[in-house]
């Protein structure tokens, strides 16, 4: 089965007007969306739940999760996945650094909010483990920090339950973010994260997978259900060269990408209060040595760290 990434990823009833009216579930979204919005509109929970996975397993395609692997030096890959990044990589050669320098970020962030005092994560679009992971980053600072890795990939879900799950601090939460009301529902997920209190959400690389107006759409019902006090972790490609941008959305093939412009990335944070230096490239958000970080680039990362502020 083949899930068109930038849409709803329902696979069971789509709901119409008349089984949504007020009723509190959305039209046109899958059943899992709707199923969490039908318990809190006090629905019995009819929805059909549907097991298969999300994303298929095909060796002989790439896979955003493996191509990601194997730029991050992995090995649970495969040759589709070295052969797609072969080609983007002749395109643009930068892009394995903007891989590193993602994740580089995501660690400095991560560490910044354990700081803040805040103890859960959930990561969405987790990928296959890798150093340094989200619980890492974040244990270096709280030995109690509690981590949610959530994929909609089976193999990346087998992966994570295998080498990295653990009762009570860490979990592997099948879901996609275009449906953030089914993962914070889920019970997998709030088995071990306190959703009342403040956790900190991470979507590093992934918004890239839907149109603009999508993750507006996905943020927005992430930030309603985040506590006054709670983290937005975000980092999204942006392209300054019209042909180097048509040149790579022709080549990835591992999924359908789209363009953000720097004006949608930094609406993803309204509402927030940016930790400083705010909305920037990922490599120079604190980077540890300044000196080292290089100029301007026609394709970059734009990250950032909003906080969800008290309620006036």
């Amino acid at each position: 089965m083949h899930i068109t990434l930038g849409r709803c990823p329902g696979r069971g009833r789509i709901a119409g007007p008349g089984a949504v009216r007020g009723g509190g579930l959305r039209p046109g979204a899958c059943d899992a969306c709707n199923r969490s919005r039908g318990r809190a509109a006090g629905f019995a929970g009819n929805v059909p739940v549907v097991s298969s996975p999300l994303v298929p397993f095909d060796a002989g395609r790439p896979n955003v999760a493996r191509g990601y692997d194997y730029v991050l030096g992995g090995k649970d890959n495969f040759a589709a996945d070295r052969d797609l990044y072969a080609e983007v990589l002749r395109i643009y050669p930068l892009a394995a650094a903007l891989v590193r320098e993602n994740r580089e970020f995501q660690a400095r962030a991560v560490d910044l909010v354990a700081r803040s005092g805040v103890r859960q994560f959930i990561k969405v679009g987790s990928g296959l483990p890798k150093t340094l992971n989200t619980h890492e980053a974040a244990g270096r600072v709280s030995t109690d920090a509690k981590v949610a890795y959530v994929d909609n990939d089976p193999v990346v879900i087998s992966h994570v339950t295998a080498l990295l799950a653990q009762p009570g601090s860490i979990a592997a939460v099948p879901g996609d973010m275009r449906c953030p009301a089914a993962i914070l529902a889920s019970p997998a997920l709030t088995e071990l994260i306190d959703t009342s209190a403040p956790f900190c959400l991470l979507l590093t690389m992934i918004l890239d997978l839907v149109e603009p107006a999508e993750a507006t759409r996905i943020v927005d019902e992430f930030r309603r259900a985040m506590p006054s006090g709670s983290f937005f972790v975000a980092s999204v490609s942006v392209n300054n060269d019209g042909d180097l941008a048509e040149r790579m959305l022709k080549a990835y093939t591992a999924a359908t990408m789209h363009l953000h412009s720097r004006e949608q990335i930094a609406s993803y944070f309204a509402g927030l209060e940016l930790a400083e230096p705010g909305l920037t490239e990922a490599r120079r958000w604190r980077p540890p040595d300044r000196e080292q970080v290089t100029g301007d680039r026609p394709a970059d990362v734009l990250a950032g760290v909003g906080r969800k502020p008290a309620r006036g």
